[in-house]
Order: structure tokens, then C-alpha cells, then sequence
């Protein structure tokens, strides 16, 4: 539970002093003898801690998942795989999995929405990534618009979009292959380009290197780029710029 929560449930009189004062009176870290759960982050940051979910023991998983899940009401994972999906789920119904991003979450409902960001693929090989950022963006609380599919092989297709992704605080460009979307991208607006290499194409793509090189060897100016396939990583950046943008 994040400080201002706690303040104003002990205004509202839905909790009692005491209440308030053992939550405050926990420590920076929650320590679990495997994990040490950073439960201030979002006091820090403004974002709260998120769960990498691949290589973890189900054990480790699932109490992370319950602990983080009682303590801030919502709970969200990265990377996970059907098998966790199954395993949290006895333990917490409500989780829901996303098989496109490998998303593990439980989200608060009814939560707002502010400003704007677009997020494009080059391909429908692109959208598992580009989902991860999209819903990663739409967690921490921005509104998403998604432009899927329209890589430089039918530009006209992006063309047909531009208006809108131009209207956008910041722009996510996920592509494979050669990864020329975000440098086209990033010469038609005015607004910063996050660029995003995928691990998709035949073998000189070198498993997202080839498009790696290209993002950071860009000609256009106001481009970002982050690690092959990380969606999170975009999708978190995003949203700080969106923030930013709104004044947020």
C-alpha cells in the first residue's frame, strides 16, 4: 500500500492509527529469505516493483505473487509461461494470463487512463513484444493506441495511420528483420520515438543484432533504444514520458 493510500484510508476512517502506523513502520524491502520485495519502489519511482516471472521456482512465484498481491491490491508479472499461469492461479483465481505478451496480472478495475501513446509493429511477428509494451503502458495507467502491422514493406499502410500516431506524447516502434520502422517513423513526428528490436527474421538478422544496429545507427533524430524484445522496457518509458506530457 503506497504512503498517500494510507493517508487518506486513515482520513476516510477505513483504517485505525494503528493500522497506519504498522504499515509505515515497514521497512524499505520486505525480506522473504529468497526475495527482498521492494515495497517502496513506487514511492520512489511512481512505479511499483514488477515481477520477472521466467526461471522462477512455483514456490518463490506464487507467495511473491500473494504478498505483492495483499499488499497493493494488484500485481503484475513479465515473461510468464502457461505452466506459472496455472500454478498462481490456485493460489489467487483472479490472475489473469495473456498468451500473446506473457502477462501475469491481477489489475485494479476502473483504473484511469491518461494521455497517449502508439505503439506500431512492423509485422504480426512483432506483436507479442509490442504487446507486452502496450499492456505494460495501460498497467502504470496511459492510455494505448495500437498500430499493428505496418511495416516499410507497405508503407502506405503507416501513412494511412499517421494522423493519429503523430497525436501521440511518445511513439514505440517494434520491428525485426531489418528494423527500418522506427528511423521512417522517427521522420514523420514530432514527438520522441522508442525504438524496440525484435528477435524476429531469417538468419543474418542475427536474432534481433541487425535490427539492434540499425535502431541506434538511425539517421532520424528523437530515437531511443532499448534491448532486443524488451516490450516492458518501452512500455515503462512510455509511460514516463506520457507522464511528463500530461503533467503527471
Amino acid at each position: 500500500m503506497e504512503t498517500r493510500d494510507i493517508l487518506e484510508k486513515l482520513k476516510s476512517g477505513s483504517i485505525t492509527i494503528e493500522e497506519a502506523e504498522r504499515h509505515l513502520k515497514k521497512q524499505p524491502f520486505e525480506e522473504m529469505g529468497y526475495a527482498k520485495l521492494d515495497s517502496h519502489r513506487a514511492i520512489r519511482s511512481g512505479f511499483p516493483e514488477v515481477i520477472y516471472c521466467s526461471g522462477k521456482l512455483d514456490e518463490y512465484l506464487v507467495n511473491i505473487y500473494k504478498r505483492m498481491y495483499a499488499d497493493n491490491g494488484e500485481v503484475f508479472g513479465t515473461r510468464a509461461s502457461e505452466h506459472q499461469f496455472e500454478v498462481v492461479r490456485e493460489a489467487l483465481p483472479e490472475v489473469q494470463y495473456d498468451k500473446v505478451s506473457h502477462i501475469l496480472k491481477i489489475e485494479k478495475l476502473e483504473k484511469e487512463h491518461v494521455g497517449k501513446i502508439a505503439v506500431c509493429t512492423a509485422g504480426t511477428a512483432d506483436i507479442p513484444v509490442a504487446e507486452e509494451a502496450s499492456q505494460t503502458a495501460e498497467y502504470f495507467g496511459t492510455s494505448v493506441e495500437r498500430v499493428y502491422d505496418v511495416g516499410v514493406s507497405g508503407l502506405h499502410r503507416l501513412l494511412s495511420n499517421l494522423d493519429s500516431i503523430q497525436e501521440a506524447n511518445c511513439v514505440v516502434a517494434v520491428a525485426g528483420m531489418e528494423g527500418a520502422l522506427a528511423s521512417v517513423i522517427g521522420g514523420l513526428v514530432s514527438r520522441p520515438v522508442i525504438a524496440v528490436p525484435t528477435s524476429i527474421g531469417y538468419g543474418a538478422s542475427m536474432h534481433g543484432l541487425s535490427a539492434l544496429l540499425t535502431m541506434i545507427n538511425s539517421c532520424a533524430n528523437g530515437i531511443a533504444v532499448v534491448n532486443i524484445d524488451n516490450g516492458y522496457g518501452a512500455g515503462y518509458m512510455a509511460t514516463q514520458i506520457n507522464r511528463l506530457a500530461v503533467g503527471k
